[in-house]
């Protein structure tokens, strides 16, 4: 015991250093904790050389991080995601994997007879890395763009290809359709129970100690455990159940209550998991590095091709192609989880589960540049494939200049260069109040569902990138009497408002500019550059709070109320 609490702290102590390092030179702080557990490992220092003290360490992190992500699982969201995300996502999974198969037999990997190298290697490849993922798209505020809620979706899908294969893993050794069915049979039986208890038992008992941090920590861990160890006597396993047990309470209505209360002891064990993970990697020999460089580029290689094919057969546009696949290029933490459970049961040789560890580190800090890049990267890649003659949704090719398929904005005396909420919003209002208007106004955005969505409703739009002047000529900004820039530079790709009213100045010295600024500051620069008019969004939010205070005070907040329900009743914007 004495022992364990010992190692217990020499973990966290060396993440929490080589985390602070992480954090100083910006890469993944997973990346920190495998280190840590390697520098203080058997084959490091081998200061913690208690293989019990890694067990414990190990599946106890382990249960934790899969019961949070089962938390952030919506099922919802993958009902409601559309047949893009759908196929997108099933495409990724089944194409990887079954390119996974292939590959990885080829190159001589074994594939039945107690040794299972193939499969989980082609398992682990299919699966995207969430930690990394969302944190980097959340810092570039990524999340809410088209690309970023396609990555999200394939991500969920790919949380959902984990449980199914976890609930088939323990029955490797003795597969055939009987044990695949009674598999599937234990974990449906789980999942029912799971989700009866968590439905009809739990929201009472939540409800009763709702003013009680401690008990909903510990009645959230309870609950963890709880299905655990009913996952554990149906012959799956803990880790499963704890996933299960996330899953489950992910709709409840205290989830995310649980999630904050739960989240400190989460980052806690989820730190002792990838430490003792890291404590597993012996000293990478020739060969072992040979098969880590062979798994992380058939990793890429697969994404680019299972991601991107599907996703510009259905008309998304070169650029919301390519974003989803660099950002989904790399190895999933989940992945680990499986290649440890494989190991742990014997399915896999010692030198494929270490190979495919440094794969995630290789990867977890190459992705993290590449998502960090991927505007830039994607600009110089455009070019490129439509000189090999892949079409974007414009239809012209590099260095033409051509009529866009969906219409052109070229006489148009109104010009909105680019398309988000904003500007959805003004559409909407210009459709209510004066329908007219909308023979003067063209589009000029690279988001596809934006070019396809006006094109139907019979709006002038141009597909391209508002921050390349080529594109601004092509549109007929020059001809415009009235541009309008409703993005803010925390959202525009390549190009801010200051940048793109000097370019439209350039093209167009007569028209008036009306640019959006974020900062007060940016104001003076924004009329400086060429603009007539700066708009400063938080200003107006500001008036329409002063005004419901007004009403508030006297009383006719709910008034207030019924008439924004009315207007958004019959509002059919864009981007909703």
């Amino acid at each position: 015991m004495h022992e364990l609490i010992g190692d217990i702290t020499l973990c966290i102590l060396f993440a929490w250093v080589l985390g602070l390092a992480a954090h100083k030179w910006r890469q993944p702080s997973i990346l920190a904790y495998l280190v840590a557990g390697f520098a203080i490992g058997p084959f490091g220092t081998g200061w913690v050389k208690s293989q019990e003290s890694i067990s414990v360490i190990s599946e106890l992190g382990l249960i934790f991080m899969l019961f949070m992500i089962g938390l952030e699982i919506d099922l919802k969201k993958i009902i409601r995601a559309g047949p893009v995300i759908l196929i997108a996502g099933g495409v990724q999974l089944l194409g990887g994997a079954a390119l996974g198969i292939l590959f990885f037999v080829a190159i001589g990997m074994r594939m039945g007879a107690e040794s299972y190298d193939a499969l989980y290697l082609c398992v682990a490849c299919a699966l995207s890395s969430t930690v990394i993922i969302v944190k980097v798209l959340y810092e570039k505020r990524e999340l809410d763009t088209l690309p970023g809620r396609i990555t999200l979706g394939v991500l969920v899908l790919q949380d959902v290809f984990a449980i199914l294969f976890l609930a088939v893993q323990p029955s490797l050794d003795d597969l055939h359709f009987g044990v695949i069915l009674l598999s599937f049979a234990r974990a449906g039986a789980l999942v029912a129970i799971a989700l009866l208890l968590s439905r009809y038992v739990l929201p009472p008992v939540f409800h009763r100690i709702a003013r009680t941090p401690e008990l909903i920590l510990l009645g959230a861990l309870a609950w963890c455990f709880l299905i655990g160890e009913i996952a554990e006597r149906l012959h799956l396993s803990r880790e499963m159940g704890s996933l299960i047990a996330g899953v489950s309470l992910s709709t409840f209505p205290y989830a995310l209550d649980v999630t904050a209360k739960v989240t400190t002891l989460r980052d806690f064990f989820i730190t002792l998991f990838f430490v003792a993970l890291g404590m597993t990697i012996p000293i990478p020999t020739m060969s072992v590095v040979g098969m880590a460089l062979v798994i992380a580029l058939f990793t890429v290689a697969s994404r680019l091709l299972t991601t991107f094919t599907p996703l510009y057969m259905m008309r998304q546009g070169l650029r919301a192609s390519l974003l989803p696949a660099l950002n989904l290029a790399q190895i999933s933490e989940f992945s680990l989880v499986i290649i440890q459970t494989g190991a742990a049961a014997g399915h896999l040789k010692p030198g494929t589960s270490s190979a495919a560890s440094f794969a995630f580190v290789l990867l977890a800090v190459l992705s993290t540049f590449v998502i960090v890049r991927s505007d830039p990267i994607v600009r110089r890649t455009i070019p490129l494939l439509k000189r090999v003659g892949i079409h974007d949704l414009d239809g012209v090719k590099d260095g033409e200049a051509g009529h866009e398929s969906g219409g052109h904005a070229a006489g148009r005396p109104i010009v909105l260069l680019g398309f988000f909420r904003t500007a959805s919003a003004l559409l909407s209002e210009i459709e209510r109040n004066q329908p007219a208007l909308l023979e003067q106004i063209g589009v000029v955005d690279f988001n596809p569902l934006v070019f396809r969505t006006l094109s139907d409703r019979g709006i002038q739009v141009t597909y391209g990138d508002i921050s390349n002047v080529d594109t601004l000529v092509h549109a007929g900004v020059g001809q415009a009497e009235l541009i309008i820039l409703s993005i803010p530079d925390s959202l525009l790709k390549g190009a801010n408002n200051e940048k793109l009213v000097r370019h439209v100045r350039s093209i167009n010295a007569s028209a008036k500019i009306v640019a959006t600024a974020d900062l007060l500051a940016d104001v003076n620069d924004l009329y400086e550059a060429g603009a007539d008019y700066v708009t400063v969004p938080r200003l107006s939010d500001a008036q329409v709070l002063l005004n419901l205070i007004q009403d508030a005070s006297a009383g006719l907040l709910s008034e207030r109320r019924s008439q924004a329900e009315a207007i958004l009743a019959d509002r059919r914007e864009v981007l909703p």
